[in-house]
């Protein structure tokens, strides 16, 4: 009987401090301020795919010339994705559709991008996309910039 008690107590402080380790992590990535939600699919076709698959749930944060993503459910303390602002090209923004409505945040946008030849997909809130074209816009002079 000690020993079940003893392993169920183990196993709850074992959740407890992960749990906080998983809290802790967003606090940091958010701590240098710029961050904002933003889901992210990566290399999608070129006819739009709504099927809602393959969609990540993750922060995106300002650092300088580049976005760093990290995904909301992981550990991991360096972001999943970076993409440099020279290699960002805006092809186009839609409303999600069909099955994307329930796997996205509500009120999202979806921009259409192209990284160093990679179609990928952000979805994020009105707020969050009009911030991301500025920092877009507002590359050093000489930088080439498409934004649709």
């Amino acid at each position: 009987m000690v020993l079940a008690l003893t392993v169920c107590g183990l196993v709850v402080v074992l959740v407890a401090v992960g749990l906080f380790v998983f809290g802790l992590r967003r606090r940091l990535i958010q701590r240098s301020g710029g961050t904002f939600d933003c889901s992210l699919r990566w290399n999608t076709p070129e006819k739009g795919d709504t099927s809602g698959k393959g969609w990540g749930y993750g922060i995106a944060r300002y650092n300088g010339d580049r976005i760093e993503w990290f995904r909301v459910f992981s550990y991991a303390p360096r972001p999943r994705r970076i993409l440099e602002r020279s290699a960002i090209e805006v092809a186009g923004r839609r409303a999600p559709d069909g099955e994307e409505e329930l796997a996205l945040l509500s009120d999202a946008i979806v921009l259409t991008c192209l990284h160093r030849g990679t179609r990928l997909e952000l979805a994020m809130s009105e707020d969050a996309l009009t911030g991301f074209l500025a920092w877009l816009e507002a590359a050093p002079p000489g930088q080439r910039v498409n934004v649709a």
